[in-house]
């Protein structure tokens, strides 16, 4: 069971090259919808099993000292893939705007927060909002994982409905949809509260220099 993690996650990659494949080569909107429902729910998971099912500390395999990188890039691969089909198989000018507000989180958030793309608490320049002022940071990554979790919804949305399922499946499934985000945004309340598992130790640690 403690590999049951690092399985999910490299699901969600290979999830991930699969919408790639269906944005590019004209796959049908009820394929990709599926395949990113399914993703989302490795994406849910991976984290709570690696929390019950840990590797001992003496047995720890050399490739998980980079686990949190692997996340990110398998949950910036599957929203690329996933923005990529909109736009080329749905809706051209929703697409855009949503790419064009990935850019914009990707360089100037990430790039002022943490000092570096794809940066992260455990791993960030001294320079950076994340060690300078990071109640501020914490504030700033918050907000825009509120909007990032929207723009998935309503990229998600767009899909679903251009598929050629009947109204009462395409409501119903959007309704089903809407439950699960609720179940998962309160489960996982930790996850959406903290920046990284270091972040409270952080904010103790500027707290106490302020102080001083």
């Amino acid at each position: 069971m403690k590999y049951l993690a690092d399985l999910l996650t490299l699901t969600r990659f290979i999830l991930g090259i699969l919408l790639f494949y269906l944005a590019i080569f004209g796959g049908l909107p009820e394929t990709a919808f599926i395949v990113f429902l399914v993703a989302v729910l490795t994406d849910a998971f991976d984290g709570t099993c690696a929390r019950k099912w840990p590797f001992p500390k003496n047995k720890i395999p050399k490739y998980r000292k980079y686990a949190a990188k692997y996340d990110m890039v398998s949950d910036a691969l599957l929203a690329a893939a996933q923005v990529l089909f909109l736009t080329l198989r749905v809706n051209l000018v929703a697409g855009v705007a949503i790419i064009f507000y990935y850019f914009v989180s990707a360089v100037i958030c990430e790039v002022l927060i943490y000092g570096k793309v794809f940066g992260h608490p455990d791993d960030c320049a001294d320079w950076s909002l994340a060690k300078r002022n990071f109640p501020l940071a914490k504030k700033i990554v918050l907000a825009r994982r509120y909007i990032y979790t929207i723009c998935l919804g309503v990229t998600n949305t767009l899909i679903l409905f251009a598929t050629s399922w009947s109204e009462p499946v395409k409501y119903s499934l959007f309704a089903f949809g809407c439950l699960i985000f609720i179940f998962l945004w309160f489960f996982l309340r930790q996850r959406r509260e903290n920046i990284s598992r270091d972040a409270v130790d952080i904010e103790n640690k500027l707290s106490k220099k302020s102080q001083n």
